[in-house]
């Protein structure tokens, strides 16, 4: 699962979560950014593309790695 999560001041005002696959906010200013940010279908596409390029690649490296020492 690939979580992006957005702060300001150490408070969690957005979050975007592959396996929901769109952006939550959880402030008033945050949830008016997840929306404008799930109407941008470009921006919401690459963010569920990280999942195959950050999540799926280093699971096959940890997964032999762990393999290995058992």
């Amino acid at each position: 699962e690939y979580i992006r999560s957005s702060y300001f001041n150490k408070l969690e005002y957005t979050r975007f979560s592959s396996s929901v696959g769109k952006f939550v906010g959880f402030t008033e200013r945050g949830v008016k950014i997840a929306a404008d940010w799930n109407n941008d279908a470009s921006f919401l596409s690459a963010m569920k593309a990280q999942k195959e390029a950050v999540c799926l690649h280093n699971v096959q490296i940890k997964y032999s790695n762990v393999l290995t020492k058992s």
